[in-house]
């Protein structure tokens, strides 16, 4: 009997290893890249979504994290926060500007991506401020377009409009200062826990308002200005895609809707294409857009109309 479990268990590991060596052999394009980058570290995806976590605290303290904050406590519990993320942030920067670096040196090695995480680190800490601002303005404007919101207090802790925007708008400073990969992986922690997709790159005004928000999709290069509301299942996306001469997709051109202040979307519209949405217009829902409408449009689907049998 002993025999036999030894020679089922010998068995057992000859087919692991037969496994791990096809997994170790077949990457299917999945490897790291070969050559000076192959031994850089990327990024922590469980070490930045920690870190955004914290900076929450910061930007909302007393509703997340520590909630028994005095106003003498919350001045050391900002510092020490900061403190603390400043350090894990300069070192995600770091490995990311160093994976995309194309310097012959090592990670250890590379003295101006270091460099250059320590000033984007401090350049993103100083922008925290107006990202506090704004998100206070989207806050307001979420328990002022909600009737069924008690208090600001409700939209903070409970709304998951504003935990997507909140992210988004820490990834977007991110993004605008170059750092690769880390924006997106802190708006894809948010897409993934509220359905709401932002990308780092749109450009949101204040005042901005997701109400329910689950299935929402706002494309890279979108532009949205003051006081816009939308709702779940909203899409602002492109309309088609250019390609070069090899037939591969062009990155970075503008290709998703402008919004102008004071907009209101509904549930399951549309919106496809760089055009323009003007001031204070209202698009009814599950409208597809492909085409701007000036200021003040109202746009809603073509009443349904009763069939009318003709007698024989």
């Amino acid at each position: 009997m002993v025999m036999q479990i030894e020679a089922s268990q010998a068995a057992g590991a000859l087919s692991l290893a037969r496994v791990v060596d096809a997994l170790c052999a077949a990457h299917h394009g999945m490897s790291r890249p070969k050559g000076h980058r192959a031994h850089r570290l990327l990024p922590e995806r469980v070490t930045t979504v920690a870190a955004i976590e914290e900076l929450r605290t910061v930007l909302f303290p007393g509703y997340y994290g520590f909630s028994e904050l005095s106003a003498e406590s919350v001045r050391f519990h900002v510092g020490a926060t900061l403190d603390r993320v400043s350090k894990v942030l300069e070192e995600q920067i770091r490995r990311c500007l160093c994976y995309t670096c194309e310097c012959e040196h090592s990670a250890a090695e590379c003295e101006n991506c270091e460099n250059q995480a320590a000033k984007t680190t401090t350049t993103f800490l100083e922008r925290l401020p107006e990202v506090r601002r704004l998100l206070a303005t989207d806050v307001q404007a979420a328990y002022e377009g909600d009737p069924a919101a008690t208090s600001p207090d409700e939209t903070i802790l409970c709304y998951p409009g504003i935990l997507a925007v909140t992210n988004h708008r820490l990834a977007h400073e991110l993004y605008c200062l170059k750092v690769p990969l880390l924006p997106r992986i802190i708006s894809e922690h948010a897409h993934s826990i509220t359905g709401i997709d932002i990308h780092p790159g749109a450009q949101l005004g204040e005042r901005f308002f997701i109400d329910h928000g689950t299935g929402v999709v706002i494309g890279e290069t979108s532009v949205i200005g003051k006081n816009v509301r939308i709702y779940q299942g909203v899409t602002l996306g492109a309309k088609s895609f250019q390609v070069d001469a090899d037939g591969k997709l062009v990155k970075g051109v503008p290709r998703h809707p402008c919004l102008e202040d004071d907009v209101t979307i509904y549930a399951g519209a549309t919106i496809l294409g760089r055009i323009v949405i003007g001031k204070g217009s209202v698009i009814g829902g599950n409208v597809w857009l492909t085409q701007g409408v000036p200021p003040g449009s109202k746009v809603f689907q073509t009443a349904p109309q009763p069939s009318i049998e003709v007698p024989k």
